[in-house]
């Protein structure tokens, strides 16, 4: 390596210009120093329009979701992320019935078990653990009536999580990952069913191509896969046939990174429905926002 390149790449690594690149799907791997907050917005736009039953039905569901981060400590990462939602089903025959709210609150913590760093890398391992709390209005109602559960901002119900973090950072990209399962329980009469999942994240730096100690924003490539299965739901003490079940996704996005502020966005395209009955399967979701670290 020339001198100049290896003086170059040593000041880089010394020298914390920028946050680096996080996944775009799941918050859990947010990178939080000690005594930092981040503060991530993000807008979800989520379709589901593919009926089974062909009845015409479709469901959007606008989101913004407001993340809070706080470093308590080397290894302890606090969070809280609360959504506003906008939900609207439209059916054959002119039927719309819609609502708006604050949703659900959710709280976790994040630790880290194992730290191993190097040269331009580091390698962490960290546990999750949370609760969703039912901070949604969950008894909203139309001239039709009592809207159906999909359609209510808030479930009523206590749920809690678990789960394993890995992240892998580099000078050029980073690889996140998460396995989590959340306990579901009831609310209503109405039980959701239990969800695993398994999310990837890949983040490789595009530009610029070769680093200088002047650097001070970057482009990030991302590439993530998210795994989801479902449980099926009780209602009223029995099973509901027509819920639950697996659904892949592939989500290619784009990062703009400097010290402050990351804007981001990317879009969930399902690869792979396998759902029970005629629940009704993802067109798509789309996510787009920023972060800012304090």
């Amino acid at each position: 390596m020339r001198p100049a390149a290896a003086l170059a790449g040593l000041i880089i690594l010394l020298t914390p210009v920028h946050t680096p690149a996080a996944p775009i799907t799941f918050s859990t791997a947010l990178p939080v120093g000690e005594g930092k907050f981040i503060n991530r917005e993000q807008l979800i736009l989520t379709r589901s329009g593919d009926d089974p039953a062909n009845n015409g039905l479709v469901v959007d569901v606008d989101a913004l979701v407001s993340v809070l981060a706080y470093g308590a400590s080397e290894k302890l990462a606090l969070f809280a992320a609360l959504p506003y939602l906008r939900k609207e089903l439209r059916q054959s025959g002119g039927v719309r019935r819609s609502s708006q709210g604050i949703g659900d609150l959710t709280i976790f913590g994040r630790y880290t078990l194992f730290q191993r760093d190097g040269i331009g890398r580091t390698l962490r391992l960290g546990v999750i653990a949370g609760v969703k709390a039912p901070t949604g209005d969950d008894d909203e109602a139309d001239a039709l009536g009592r809207l159906p559960i999909p359609l209510q901002s808030g479930t009523g119900s206590w749920d809690s999580f678990i789960g394993l973090v890995v992240s892998s950072e580099t000078l050029q990209g980073g690889f996140h990952s998460q396995l989590t399962y959340q306990a579901k329980t009831a609310a209503n009469n109405f039980e959701a069913g239990d969800v695993s999942r398994l999310d990837l994240s890949w983040q490789r730096r595009v530009w610029p191509r070769a680093l200088q100690p002047s650097s001070n924003a970057f482009v990030y490539g991302v590439l993530e896969a998210n795994i989801i299965r479902s449980e099926k739901a009780r209602m009223a003490g029995q099973v509901n046939n027509d819920s639950g079940g697996t659904t892949i996704f592939i989500t290619p996005g784009i990062q703009y990174v400097s010290k402050k502020l990351i804007l981001e966005a990317a879009i969930q395209i399902p690869v792979y429905q396998d759902l029970n009955g005629t629940a009704l399967e993802s067109d798509y979701v789309f996510r787009a926002g920023f972060r800012v670290n304090y």
